[in-house]
């Protein structure tokens, strides 16, 4: 059976030997040791001074919302996964959907402004699976209409913009370090941003806004993490360049078995480095993504429908129509990526998708 991720895990004797350190001191959470050696040794690797470290990336968003103090109307993406506009439902405001750009499938520059009244408090926009949005013209809207951004960063570990981590941009960027993405913690997540003064804020308000054992300085929630799941980030950063390289040899080699098969290709921000967190086919019908979906599982191989449906359909969001979110979340599918895929397994799903497409 061939799955659409399968989470890293390093060498088991590597992680005992952090487990190891947790049962000599019996300091299980807190803003522990290892959560301390993992925030600081994140920061290097990707350059992100402005780094916490939190318990999923849900909460990094949440925390976000709250860091801002954001109120009313949110323009986001219907095209993302649910968490980004339950987090922003779930902290009291609104979402106002705008519709994807067809080639980036980030959000429609042409379109936010748009959608800007004087009850829009911020810009939230998604990442697509790893692909920058148009950071510079986001910004300058924003910039224009005096409101913050906030990225969901969640499939952005190694990717990079004009040579500086994705993370770096916006008023703040949040990450999930779940157990399915290319690096991960098992659960977890991070919030980064630029400015020193939020950056003491989101520290706060990540442990329920303690500013020593007396005093308060913000309203705050649990959102630490734990010293086990500092210990898996730290096994696992070791492997990080390998992860990277063979998801980018991994797409190379579906990109081989499958141009013929794509309907749109998704068209990667050329000022990027782009980390390949997963495999997105976009077919030209949604009968065609059936039968591929029905050819593969056939032969236990599961795809995944993602982003699937667009959330402007959902009922507790729905919103107005968005064609282009609606049209392409009914015909996009990711093919199974992860570090062990081997080459062979890659070539036996692009035959079976060729199949199914009688290609």
């Amino acid at each position: 059976m061939i799955q659409v991720n399968r989470p890293f895990l390093p060498p088991l004797e590597e992680y005992s030997k952090y487990i190891e350190t947790i049962w000599d001191r019996n300091w299980l959470t807190n803003q522990g040791p290892l959560v301390t050696e993992l925030e600081s040794r994140l920061k290097d690797h990707l350059q992100c001074p402005g780094l916490i470290f939190v318990s999923s990336g849900t909460i990094a968003i949440q925390i976000a919302i709250k860091a801002l103090a954001l109120k009313g109307e949110i323009i986001t993406t219907p095209f993302t996964y649910v968490a980004t506009v339950s987090s922003i439902v779930w902290e009291g405001c609104t979402p106002v959907f705008v519709d994807i750009n067809p080639k980036s499938l980030n959000l429609d520059l042409s379109k936010i402004e748009a959608a800007i009244t004087k009850n829009t408090s911020a810009i939230f926009a998604t990442h697509v699976y790893g692909n920058p949005c148009d950071i510079d013209g986001i910004q300058k809207i924003a910039a224009k209409h005096n409101l913050p951004v906030v990225y969901d960063a969640a499939h952005c570990f190694g990717t990079t913009y004009k040579g500086k981590s994705v993370f770096e941009y916006g008023n703040i960027s949040a990450t999930s370090f779940h157990a399915t993405k290319l690096f991960h913690t098992v659960e977890g997540g991070a919030l980064f941003t630029g400015d020193e003064e939020l950056l003491k804020k989101l520290t706060f308000m990540r442990n329920f806004g303690h500013n020593g054992p007396k005093d308060f300085a913000e309203v705050g929630i649990n959102g630490k993490n734990s010293e086990f799941h500092a210990a898996m980030g730290l096994a696992n950063l070791k492997y990080i360049s390998e992860i990277l390289a063979s998801r980018k040899a991994q797409s190379l080699r579906y990109d081989h078995w499958l141009h013929r098969v794509y309907s749109e290709k998704i068209e990667i921000n050329a000022d990027s480095g782009y980390n390949y967190a997963y495999y997105p086919l976009i077919l030209d019908s949604e009968e065609t993504l059936l039968k591929v979906i029905k050819e593969l599982e056939g032969n236990q191989v599961f795809p995944r429908r993602y982003f699937y449906p667009s959330l402007n359909t959902v009922n507790v969001y729905k919103s107005s129509p968005l064609p282009v979110s609606e049209n392409v979340s009914k015909r996009i599918i990711c093919l199974p990526l992860y570090h062990t895929l081997t080459i062979e397994e890659v070539d036996f799903i692009s035959r079976l998708v060729l199949r199914a497409c009688k290609l």
